[in-house]
């Protein structure tokens, strides 16, 4: 039997809309082809009990065989990236006995901003979500910077992100905090290996793109070349290299992590829902300002299409501000509005 009947096999008894999906199958398959160097009858024994993954919602999360809970919600893996993650964040005690000065917090707070800007406006806004247009050299440049936030690929990053749309805060949304909890929400499915793959059918939009293909398989190469830039930028400025690279680079990055990840887990945890949902979004001024705008995420759920977060004159909403601004020199097109009807729809 081929592998792909032999994955259908397994889940013939899910529905269609589970058996069918990337995630679930691409587990299965990865479990199938380890049980080559093991007793096979018990692998796919194990395989078969991942219906009981409370996020395919058949059965129990007990009723997993104990020896693979892991596979399916590991919060931690020990790899590339989660010993990246570990040591970015041990890597921060270094300013500790580096020479301090504010210019080196002024240009943390800068590489921050920049940043932010290039996952919210990127990642997010157009990756995910297409609420404006650009050029493909614009979009190049807007991808090459947003990578340099060390949150993955660009169309990893979008892909996952609109899978998370599509079945946000059920059983099949892949960092929820109200099916899986904070932790798993906020980094644990990030650090994950669970979902290193994407489903590239859900992205061919961008991913026809072999610059964007190109950025995607080498993620880790704007990282390093930002890491690079700034440690000559100290030395050059005569801040200092190691400072430079510790506060531009190091601990910027890692709040950086933290703000982005904050919309994942706190917004749909912490907050005021103006609209009825089908999830439990919600809008956060605290979260919107570390975020340049990404807290309003409530009224995001309710419009998804939308480049304006922040929908009343209050809400802070800069990410937009500034793609406004791009517009009027015509890098940005066709800005996607929040509809007034859209915006009326409030809860009672």
């Amino acid at each position: 039997m081929s592998m792909e009947g032999r994955i259908d096999s397994i889940l013939q008894g899910l529905p269609e809309v589970l058996s069918g999906d990337f995630y679930i199958r691409h587990n299965t398959q990865a479990l199938l082809e380890a049980s080559q160097e093991g007793n096979k009858t018990d692998i796919d024994n194990s395989i078969t009990s991942l219906i009981g993954d409370p996020r395919v919602g058949v059965a129990s999360w007990g009723s997993l065989d104990p020896s693979f809970r892991w596979f399916m919600r590991k919060p931690f893996a020990v790899s590339v990236v989660s010993i990246s993650f570990v040591l970015m964040h041990l890597a921060c005690l270094a300013a500790i006995w580096l020479a301090f000065s504010w210019k080196l917090v002024a240009l943390c707070a800068a590489m921050y901003v920049i940043r932010m800007f290039a996952v919210t406006a990127g990642y997010h806004r157009y990756f995910s979500h297409r609420s404006y247009k650009l050029g493909r050299v614009p979009q190049f440049v807007l991808a090459a910077l947003a990578q340099t936030a060390a949150q993955k690929g660009v169309l990893w990053w979008a892909a996952h992100h609109r899978h998370h749309h599509r079945f946000s805060d059920s059983a099949q949304d892949i960092h929820s905090p109200v099916t899986d909890g904070f932790w798993w929400s906020h980094m644990g499915w990030f650090l994950s290996d669970v979902y290193d793959r994407y489903d590239a059918k859900s992205i061919e939009d961008f991913g026809r793109f072999p610059e964007l293909r190109f950025l995607d398989a080498y993620h880790w190469l704007c990282p390093w070349l930002l890491g690079t830039a700034t440690f000559a930028f100290g030395a050059w400025t005569g801040i200092g290299a190691w400072e430079a690279l510790v506060w531009g680079f190091v601990i910027s990055t890692v709040l950086l992590w933290h703000g982005t990840f904050c919309i994942n887990s706190l917004t749909h945890l912490w907050g005021t829902r103006r609209f009825e949902t089908h999830d439990q979004s919600r809008n956060n001024f605290v979260l919107a300002l570390i975020t340049l705008g990404e807290g309003w995420h409530n009224n995001h759920h309710h419009c998804q299409a939308s480049c304006r977060q922040g929908i009343r004159w209050w809400e802070f909403d800069p990410t937009y501000y500034a793609l406004k601004m791009f517009s009027w020199v015509r890098i940005v097109r066709d800005i996607r509005p929040f509809p007034a009807s859209a915006a009326g729809a409030t809860r009672p």
